[in-house]
């Protein structure tokens, strides 16, 4: 397969100042503060780089009762221009298009936002962006997880202070730890606000054992956990009080009403998020999940967000630009989702543009970014 390659200098490394437009100075200052690199464009964008941050400028902190309630959250996709940096105009339509539909949190540069091929610059930056731009309208939950608990822990911090209403937290991996060794590292993060653990051993070659979950339950920041082992897990957790999100739509539907979970964290949301909300809201209907259930297959057979990334630009909502290692989907697996639109009915999915299968050359891949 062919793509265009985008192999731009090392000046693309600089964090891109656009997700600051209109954010409030104060907001920035603890995260400048903390930021190493004091050379960085932000240190002399802001007249008040260092000083120290006024309470009253902090956003006022969601209720744990707000959180937990959420019933639809979309891991939202993050897009590109030509040269690698963020399409913020293209970002903030996609969320405009979730809350039209009633998603009633964002979950920013998440596994399918792609937070792990971000600086920490761009992920805060990006996640004060949301807040600003969308923070009255929708709840913003920041991934602020990291294998090492300092990384986690700032992170936690800058998050929010840019006005995060929640965090999320996968568990240390590659450098896996005990039992011990995890609730010391969740217990760090937990000190400074909201935190949802997230348990997706897929990734991490690292399931969370239950017992840890059950001991920091204990701690009144902790809104829950994203489980991604199964649906046993989850009636097992909520059998004993826990709130819990699934993380696997094609899950969600027995997750959510049959096995007792608040709801769920979604991929096919960035699609259908209306249709999404409708299997979360409006009671069990097996009609619609099994009409989306070739849909969750789709999605999910290559590793998340190739596909998601590669359908969005197929619906004409994002420019078909891809930040190495991921690369589009081959182009039968394109036909095959053109065919899916139009079973489904182009009318549940986002944009307007009629679907397209796009050549493989109308796609760039952007090795460095």
């Amino acid at each position: 397969m062919q793509y265009q390659e985008m192999i731009e200098t090392n000046t693309l490394l600089e964090p891109p100042l656009e997700p600051l437009a209109g954010l409030k100075v104060e907001h920035l200052t603890v995260f400048l503060a903390r930021t190493p690199c004091r050379k960085s464009p932000l240190a002399t964008a802001l007249p008040s780089f260092g000083r120290p941050m006024s309470t009253s400028a902090v956003k006022e902190r969601t209720s744990m009762e707000e959180l937990r309630s959420l019933r639809i959250v979309t891991a939202v996709k993050t897009p590109y221009l030509s040269d690698g940096r963020f399409d913020l105009h293209t970002y903030d339509n996609l969320v405009n298009m979730q809350i039209a539909k009633g998603v009633e949190g964002i979950l920013v540069a998440g596994t399918t936002g792609e937070g792990y091929l971000m600086t920490w610059d761009e992920q805060i930056m990006l996640i004060a962006h949301t807040v600003n731009s969308f923070g009255d309208k929708v709840k913003v939950i920041g991934n602020a997880g990291s294998n090492c608990t300092s990384e986690a822990i700032t992170a936690t911090e800058q998050g929010f202070a840019v006005g995060m209403d929640a965090a999320m937290h996968i568990n240390p991996y590659y450098g896996k730890t005990s039992s011990d060794g995890l609730i010391a590292h969740y217990n760090s993060v937990l000190s400074i606000g909201p935190v949802i653990i997230y348990n997706v051993p897929t990734r991490t070659s690292h399931d969370i054992p239950p017992s840890v979950v059950e001991t920091l339950s204990e701690n009144p920041n902790l809104v829950g956990i994203k489980e991604c082992i199964g649906n046993e897990r989850v009636k097992m957790y909520t059998s004993k009080g826990l709130h819990v999100w699934t993380g696997n739509d094609e899950e969600s539907h027995d997750a959510r009403w049959e096995c007792g979970a608040t709801g769920l964290h979604s991929v096919a949301g960035n699609l259908v998020p209306g249709l999404m909300r409708k299997l979360m809201f409006e009671g069990k209907n097996p009609t619609l999940n099994a009409k989306l259930k070739p849909l969750f297959d789709w999605l999910f057979h290559v590793p998340v967000p190739v596909a998601v990334n590669t359908a969005l630009a197929q619906l004409g909502v994002i420019r078909p630009i891809f930040r190495l290692p991921h690369v589009p989907i081959p182009v039968e697996k394109r036909k095959e989702f053109v065919n899916l639109v139009k079973e489904i009915g182009r009318e549940n999915f986002v944009g307007e543009k009629d679907v397209q299968v796009l050549d493989d050359d109308e796609f760039i891949v952007v090795a460095r970014y």
